[in-house]
């Protein structure tokens, strides 16, 4: 029997592949920059993690409930403002600066997926690359040795995260107004299976 609804294929969504780096980022930039004994360290690396996770578990739960597909998206997209300002916080808390989203480092980290298409002959996409591919892109600012670097660069990502979740959520609920979540397109499914018996 067919499936009334896709679900799966996350890894190869933009929004899982930029909350990949923001995970792997805010694991690493915690386990240098964060005292282990912090409280703050495990909820940041909770909050990046869930980030990602919420997106894979709501792309596999949409093949039976487009409302929890919708609803873990959503708890991505707060997991990652949580960890926005939780950079945030590290940085004033720091007296460190906040790039401005108009500042030249910004643009710099803003510009990778742009450059990357640029520069491919080959027609490569940015969601094509493995993982560690699409780490080297960002080596520059997530291995940087200031926190400073680090963290704006992490910041940079959760925005491209939150903008891609964002359009995301209006792409599914778009769709559940328009198509009707799983139940009405099951009851659907089953009335026209009743007409052809």
């Amino acid at each position: 029997m067919k499936k009334l609804r896709p679900s799966g294929g996350y890894r190869t969504s933009a929004s899982f592949q930029t909350a990949t780096l923001v995970y792997d980022a805010t694991y690493w930039f915690c386990e240098k920059f964060i005292d282990p004994r912090s409280r703050t360290q495990d909820q940041m690396i909770q909050a990046a993690r869930s980030g990602r996770q919420n997106i894979a578990e709501g792309s596999r739960s949409a093949a039976t409930s487009s409302q929890t597909e919708l609803r873990l998206v959503n708890v991505a997209r707060s997991s990652l403002e949580e960890l926005l300002l939780d950079f945030e916080d590290y940085l004033r808390h720091r007296h460190l600066a906040l790039w401005a989203p108009s500042s030249r480092e910004a643009s710099a980290v803003r510009e990778v997926p742009h450059r990357f298409r640029r520069d491919q002959s080959d027609q490569t996409d940015l969601t094509d690359l493995a993982d560690s591919e699409r780490w080297a892109l960002y080596v520059p600012w997530l291995e940087h040795e200031s926190p400073e670097v680090r963290a704006n660069a992490i910041i940079c990502l959760i925005h491209q995260a939150n903008y891609l979740l964002d359009r995301q959520i209006a792409a599914l609920e778009k769709a559940f107004v328009e198509e009707g979540g799983y139940s009405e397109q099951l009851a659907a499914a089953r009335l026209v299976a009743r007409e052809r018996q």
